[in-house]
């Protein structure tokens, strides 16, 4: 089954979007944030993907890595969805701790279930920033998804990165590498 969902991913990909592969190192994400990675990722890129950058490791279906650089005022983080969503839009105005409330309409706007497990403080890109943890059922084929997010604003612009995958598996096998990387992104 797992092969066949990545052929489907990569056949999709290829008709509509480019897959890039991000080596070891350090990476730039947008003007001013960069951060560093072990491993291979592939940055996924296709039209409607919004203003974060996508990575995986397992492919989209399975895990998924958002960066998002630089975001500013006004700017829309998720287009509308149907005629009962409302887009989401970040307000550099925000408290930090509405992070959240942001991610949280982001990953429900499929209408998807969305359970905070934890939040606290973290120093994201060495500024005062917060990290959560979530539980998503993913409403298409209601798999449970753990995730975690980080985030802070800088200069009236955010600065995030969030990463979901199955709860069996998929999230512990990549947790460890994902909290690494958060605790490396630095801002120019």
């Amino acid at each position: 089954m797992r092969k066949w969902l990545m052929l489907l991913t990569a056949l999709m990909l290829a008709a509509c979007g480019t897959v890039k592969k991000i080596d070891s190192g350090t990476a730039s994400v947008g003007t001013r944030m960069t951060v560093q990675i072990e491993g291979a990722w592939n940055h996924i890129d296709f039209p409607g993907a919004g203003p974060a950058q996508i990575w995986t490791m397992e492919g989209t279906p399975i895990d998924e890595l958002r960066l998002y650089s630089g975001i500013k005022d006004g700017q829309v983080l998720q287009p509308a969805a149907g005629r009962s969503r409302k887009e989401v839009t970040f307000r550099s105005k925000i408290a930090t701790e509405e992070i959240v409330t942001l991610f949280e309409s982001i990953l429900t706007a499929d209408d998807s279930v969305f359970k905070l497990l934890r939040v606290e403080p973290f120093a994201f890109a060495g500024r005062k920033g917060i990290r959560f943890e979530y539980e998503r059922v993913r409403k298409g084929d209601g798999v449970i998804q753990l995730g975690v997010g980080f985030g802070t604003i800088d200069a009236g612009e955010l600065y995030a990165m969030t990463y979901q995958a199955p709860r069996l598996v998929f999230y512990p096998r990549h947790q460890a590498r994902v909290e690494a990387m958060a605790r490396t992104i630095q801002l120019k």
